[in-house]
Parts: C-alpha cells; sequence; structure tokens
C-alpha cells in the first residue's frame, strides 16, 4: 500500500475523474435499467454530488438526498393545489425558494445544502410538471429515485475505490497550524521578525481556523474516520480558537513594558525565552509544563517591588503566558492521543475552555434577506415572461433562475459568478448539440456510448478535482449531463432543444440581471458589516452581566475575523489596524473576563465596572470609523482605580487583568495609566 500511495497521491486528480465517470455511468445505466422516467438525472446528480474526499461526498450526499426529499414534498403539496392559478403558484414557488435561500445563507456551513436544495428542487420538479399536475406525485417520486440513485452511486465508489478520507486532510491541516502557532508564538516571546510579519501570520492563520472549520463538518459523514480523532480534533479546535488572542495579548503587554522594563527584569525576560524554548522543542513541550508553570508562579509572587501600573500590566502578562503553557501543552497532548489511538477523555488537560465545542458562526441577517428577495423577483419575472407569451418551453427560465440565485448567493459578488455560470452552460449547450446531433445518432450500443462520452466527462471531473477550476468542471458537466437528456430510446428534436437552451439561458441572464441591482454592494460593503457587527456584538458582551461565553464568543469573532480577512483590502486603515490586531476580540473576552471578576469583588468596585461597562456599551453601538471618545478612558481609569485598592486578591488580578486589556485594546496609543498616591496593592 505504501509503494502504491505516491501514485495515488500524484494522480489523485486523474483518479478522481475516473472515479467520477464511472460512478454516473453505473446511475446512468441502472436507472435505463429499471426504467426511470428521467435517467440522466442520476447521472447529473454524480457530478454534483462528488468530491475528492471521501467524508465531503457523503456528506453533500446527504444533505442533497435530505434535500430533495423535502423538495418534493412541497411540489405535491403546492402543485395539485394551486395549478389552475398559475400566477398563485409561480408566487408560491418563488417564496419557498426565497425562505430556504434565506435559511441556507444563515447556516453558512455544508449543511446549509439541505435548505438550497429544498428551495430549487421545487422549481426544478414543479415548474416542468405544471401541465400534468395530476401526475405531480409520480414525477417528485420518480425524481427522487433518480437523485437517490446518483447519490447512492456517488458515495459508493467514493468510499469503494481509492477512497481519500477527511480524516487526514483535517489532521494535517490542523498540525501545519498548530506548527505555524508555535512558531508565531516564539517570535512574540522573542520579539524577534517584524510587528508587519508576525501580523500577516496572525491573519492568515486566523483564516485558516475558518478553512479547517468547514472541512471539519465533513467528518461525521466519514465512514473512514475515527470517532476518537474526531472528538480530539473538537478539543482542539477550542483551543486553536483561545491562542491567538492570547499571543496577541502577550505581544501588546509585551509593548506596554518596552524594552527598558525588560532590561531592567532580566528574570522576566528568562522567563519568556525558557517558555518560548519549551513551545517549540518537541520533546519538551510532550513532557509536563509543570517546570514552567511553576516559574510563571514564582514570577507572579516577587511583584511587590514593582510600581503600580508596571505590576498590573506584570500580572496580565503572566496570566496569558499560563494560557499559553495551558494551551500548547493540551494540544500536544491530544494530538498525541489521535496519533496513538487513545481515548481522548484518558488525556489529562489544563485548560478549560467555557463553552461547548460546537462552533459558533457569524450571520447576517440583512445581507440574507436581499439575496431571497432578488431570487424571487428573478423567478417572478421569468415566470411572467413564460405565462404572457405561453411559452411552451419556458418552464426552463424560472428554473434556471432558481437554481442560479441560489447556488452563487454566498459569494461576494454573485452576479460574476451567475455570469461565469451562464457563459459555461452555453459551452455546454455547444457541446450537447454536438452530441446529441452529430455523434448519438449512429451509436447504438451502450459501450460505444461510453467510450464517446468518456473524453468529455473525463475532462470535466479532472476540472472538478482542482479548487480553482471547480465551478467551470461543475457547471459543464452538470449542464451536460441534464441537457444531453440521454434515456433509453433516441429521440431529438432541434427546434424543441434550441428552444429549451434559450429558456435555460434566459432565465440564467434574469438571473444576473435581478441579482446585480440587489446585491451590488460589494467585498467593501460587506467588509465594513462585518466590522460593524463586531462592534455591535461587543456592545452585547458590555451589557450582558452572564458568565461561561468566552469560547463561544471567541469562536463567532474569529469566524468573523475569517471572513473579514478575505475583504481586508476593502475596508478603512483605521479597521483594518483593529483587524490586525485583534482588537475587537481581545477587547471582548477582556469584557468577559471583568464580568466574571465581578462576582468576587467588592460593591464599590463592581458599581464602578458597571457604569464603565455601560458606557463601553454605548460607544460601541455609537461606533464609526472615528475613535473612541476620550472620556472613555477616564472611566476605565476610574475602574481601575477601583480595583486596585479592593480586598480580594483573586478577584481583583482578574478584574484588572480584564481592565488593563479593554484600556490597551481601545487605547493602545494613550499614556500609561498613573496609580494615585493612597493606591496599593496587598502583600
Amino acid at each position: 500500500m505504501r509503494a502504491q500511495e505516491p501514485f495515488l497521491v500524484r494522480h489523485a486528480d486523474l483518479i478522481f475523474a475516473l472515479k467520477t465517470f464511472a460512478a454516473s455511468i453505473l446511475a446512468l445505466v441502472f436507472a435505463m435499467a429499471i426504467d426511470l422516467p428521467r435517467p440522466y438525472w442520476a447521472m447529473a446528480t454524480v457530478y454534483i454530488a462528488s468530491q475528492p474526499l471521501a467524508g465531503a461526498t457523503s456528506s453533500k450526499a446527504f444533505f442533497r438526498l435530505v434535500g430533495t426529499w423535502v423538495g418534493a414534498i412541497m411540489t405535491v403539496a403546492m402543485v395539485p393545489n394551486l395549478v389552475d392559478a398559475p400566477e398563485l403558484l409561480c408566487l408560491a414557488i418563488a417564496l419557498w425558494v426565497g425562505l430556504c435561500l434565506y435559511l441556507s445563507l444563515l447556516d453558512g456551513t455544508p449543511r446549509s445544502y439541505v435548505f438550497m436544495l429544498a428551495g430549487y428542487t421545487v422549481a426544478l420538479i414543479g415548474f416542468p410538471s405544471v401541465s400534468a399536475p395530476g401526475s405531480i406525485f409520480d414525477i417528485a417520486l420518480a425524481r427522487v429515485e433518480e437523485i437517490s440513485l446518483g447519490i447512492i452511486c456517488a458515495s459508493l465508489v467514493s468510499t469503494v475505490a481509492f477512497p481519500r478520507s477527511v480524516g487526514p486532510a483535517v489532521r494535517g491541516r490542523v498540525r501545519k497550524w498548530l506548527t505555524d502557532a508555535r512558531g508565531l508564538s516564539r517570535d512574540v516571546l522573542l520579539q524577534s521578525g517584524t510587528e508587519k510579519a508576525r501580523r500577516a501570520q496572525r491573519l492568515r492563520l486566523a483564516t485558516d481556523i475558518v478553512e479547517i472549520d468547514t472541512l471539519s463538518t465533513h467528518l461525521g459523514y466519514d465512514r473512514l474516520a475515527d470517532a476518537g480523532a474526531v472528538r480530539g480534533l473538537s478539543e482542539i479546535r477550542l483551543r486553536m480558537l483561545m491562542l491567538l488572542p492570547v499571543m496577541t495579548s502577550i505581544e501588546d503587554r509585551l509593548a506596554a513594558l518596552g524594552e527598558a522594563t525588560l532590561q531592567k527584569r532580566p528574570e522576566l525576560r528568562r522567563l519568556l525565552g525558557e517558555i518560548a524554548e519549551w513551545i517549540v522543542d518537541e520533546d519538551r513541550i510532550r513532557q509536563s509544563g509543570d517546570l514552567i508553570r511553576a516559574a510563571i508562579a514564582e514570577r507572579h509572587s516577587a511583584l511587590d517591588g514593582f510600581a503600580a501600573r508596571e505590576r498590573i500590566i506584570t500580572i496580565s502578562l503572566l496570566l496569558r503566558l499560563r494560557d499559553l503553557v495551558d494551551i500548547s501543552a493540551d494540544c500536544r497532548a491530544i494530538g498525541d492521543a489521535i496519533a496513538a489511538g487513545r481515548d481522548i477523555s484518558t488525556v489529562a488537560l489544563a485548560f478549560h475552555p467555557e463553552s461547548g465545542a460546537a462552533p459558533v458562526r457569524h450571520r447576517d441577517h440583512g445581507m440574507a434577506l436581499w439575496s431571497a428577495a432578488g431570487a424571487v423577483v428573478a423567478i417572478l419575472i421569468c415566470c411572467a415572461l413564460w405565462i404572457a407569451t405561453g411559452w411552451a418551453d419556458g418552464a426552463s427560465a424560472p428554473m434556471m433562475a432558481a437554481v442560479a440565485c441560489s447556488f452563487f448567493a454566498a459569494q461576494d459578488e454573485p452576479a460574476r459568478g451567475i455570469r461565469a455560470f451562464g457563459l459555461f452552460s452555453l459551452v455546454a449547450i455547444v457541446v450537447v448539440a454536438i452530441y446529441q446531433f452529430a455523434l448519438v445518432p449512429g451509436i447504438s450500443h451502450i459501450e460505444v456510448l461510453i467510450a464517446a462520452l468518456a473524453p468529455t466527462f473525463l475532462l470535466y471531473g479532472f476540472l472538478i478535482a482542482r479548487p480553482a477550476t471547480q465551478p467551470i468542471g461543475s457547471a459543464l458537466a452538470v449542464n451536460t449531463a441534464t441537457l444531453l437528456a440521454l434515456q433509453s430510446t433516441y429521440s431529438a428534436d432541434f427546434a424543441g432543444f434550441a428552444n429549451s437552451s434559450v429558456a435555460f439561458f434566459l432565465g440564467i441572464v434574469i438571473a444576473e440581471i435581478v441579482t446585480r441591482v440587489a446585491r451590488g454592494v460589494g467585498a467593501e460593503w460587506i467588509a465594513r458589516r462585518l466590522m460593524q457587527s463586531s462592534w455591535q456584538e461587543l456592545a452585547v458582551a458590555a451589557e450582558r452581566r452572564g458568565r461561561g461565553d468566552r469560547a463561544q464568543f471567541a469562536g463567532l469573532m474569529l469566524h468573523r475575523l475569517g471572513l473579514l480577512v478575505q475583504r481586508i483590502a476593502f475596508i478603512s486603515e483605521s479597521d483594518r489596524r483593529d483587524a490586525d490586531s485583534l482588537t475587537q476580540l481581545r477587547v471582548g473576552l477582556n469584557i468577559i473576563d471583568l464580568r466574571r471578576a465581578r462576582y468576587g469583588l467588592a460593591a464599590s468596585t463592581v458599581i464602578a465596572i458597571d457604569a464603565m461597562l455601560d458606557d463601553l456599551a454605548a460607544a460601541f453601538r455609537a461606533h464609526s470609523d472615528r475613535a473612541m471618545p476620550v472620556a472613555l478612558l477616564s472611566r476605565i481609569d476610574a475602574a481601575v482605580a477601583a480595583a486596585v485598592k479592593d480586598p480580594n486578591e483573586r478577584a481583583r488580578d482578574d478584574a484588572l487583568l480584564g481592565l488593563v486589556g479593554i484600556r490597551r485594546g481601545l487605547f493602545p496609543d494613550a499614556p500609561a495609566y498613573q496609580s494615585r498616591p493612597e493606591e496599593s496593592f496587598a502583600a
């Protein structure tokens, strides 16, 4: 097997093309054998569902099956009851497609495919069936059978013939992420490299977390993946979410202390060097981190001679260093357990995030609503043309409008994607015309037909296997298989083919025009909405007084940051600095730390902190591109002054940790906090 592995990896794209073509032919032949009315739908479904990784194929196939069933049921419910009122039927189908698209965009995970399919399946089945409403149940059932057959064939071939599991891909990405994160941790601790390079690496890691999350969604559907490894990767993911803000906080605290202070505190610099060496040393990090933790605790207990400001920042630094050590040790221990096949529950973990493992994602209700409204309008325009002209083959127009609007709604500029889809649909129409009127008429045996189809569909599969050309390959494969309409007996009518092709293309053109009007805002507008959403989320964090949502908040903010990094060129300079330094994420986590610390503080301290949090919330809700109001700095300093005098040492340190983080995050260039003469720390 090892001797074969390099060959399989080297020719993975070609192998995927061969597997997908074999699965599509298997589905087509079997559908013909059991006399399904449209066997070509089984063939097209294979190309829709197939992905290079087995788990991705299985998950997409499962989601497509569920969505198809829901869509078929809704079609059976709508068409017979509304067929006598065509305008009302068109409106009902358009609204259903819009609702499903809205839910799909809010979900934002591969699972969103269920909602998307449930929507446009009604258009695919319903519009062509209005002329025969009495047989709608049989038509819907046949469509479900054809699609189910294609899904079964795609999943079977994907998992049996040279399967590529999602597990190794996810583990490889996580392993590389952790290696890069350890390198960044070392650079931060030793203050090596340039600030620009460290910032670029942070943003890269934030983007990678979003991509790893998406890839990990398929693990639960991968029969080749080990259940223990899935649980372990979930635990690592939680720690990955917290690692970036911890590293950024450490970098900020070191900058606040300054080079002069670090030179006066050689023991602190030595501690930083020891932690940096421990993190990147593969053998030492596998050993217990107790010695490193003891060294951090020793530094913590030796702060009596520090000035108030220096003590506050140093305490904050040491606590974040402890988090960094705990997270790094946990990630290594979990990784070793996964590699050895051990149960994750037997691993002793030091860092315990406060929320569950379910990822939290950014949801833009406004954007989802606009996209859904565009789909509804495009479908209704096509239906109006169809009904007004009495076009016999006009059903293809609203059908394709529904498909095009749904497929590309998640993109920043969906109209551009729809236009490309339309252009490659034209190519598919030409290819189909060549097959249908020049090649297929002379073919009388299935073997010859397979040989004739092989070059074209193998090329399509090869394009699908490559990320850069995947949209092109999918558009060509699905449209060619659908328009070719292979059946047990040959029948071709050029006038009918031309008429249907015009309606097919017209639906895509109308979808592009309407989408360009409804979603003409572009990446810059989306980036601004992402930034504003983050400030509103900070306001919510400041207004709430509960506990236990630290990892949940980090997951949401990092997901939003990952989306923002993809559009970093389209935001203002001030917002770009906030994104580069994870300002919003760090401030939010410090607010949550502060809320947790409130429960152990004196009443007078709580009053000062709550007043500050209320002012923070108001400032966040009103935030624009301008800087934070200076009055807010005074309110933060007042809360610091109150916390410094609090008698509860543990809660006081936690409160100061949060307050310093908030002050540094919102006012990094402000003069250092100056303690009042009466302020002092308990020994």
